[in-house]
């Protein structure tokens, strides 16, 4: 189980995520979650993550996103000095495209 931080109540939202079948399911869930800044937001800082996961520069990334470079830093720290959910995220798409089982299944 993981360890939830002093500020987060509880797990339920994590749990009630976990519980969301596919694709549609999420869409659906986070439509209602969030207002469409917050999911543009959230969706910008993923493709941020990738791209620099990927080895693009700042420049190219401001250029392919619109994000801000305040945006691309705060993300570059994240996945420099985070908790490392961007890399375990990307380990799992990986894992999906070869088709590679991934631990615990």
């Amino acid at each position: 189980m993981v360890k939830i931080g002093k500020k987060e109540k509880n797990g339920n939202l994590y749990r009630a995520i976990l519980t969301l079948k596919d694709e549609e399911e999420c869409y659906a869930f986070f439509q209602d979650l969030c207002t469409v800044s917050e999911l543009r937001a959230m969706e910008q800082r993923f493709e941020v993550a990738q791209l620099l996961d990927e080895g693009l520069i700042y420049n190219e990334i401001l250029e392919r996103t619109g994000a801000s470079s305040a945006t691309i830093s705060r993300v570059n720290r994240s996945l420099s000095y985070g908790a490392g959910g961007y890399e375990k995220v990307f380990e799992h798409i990986k894992n999906q495209k070869s088709g590679k089982k991934e631990k615990g299944q």
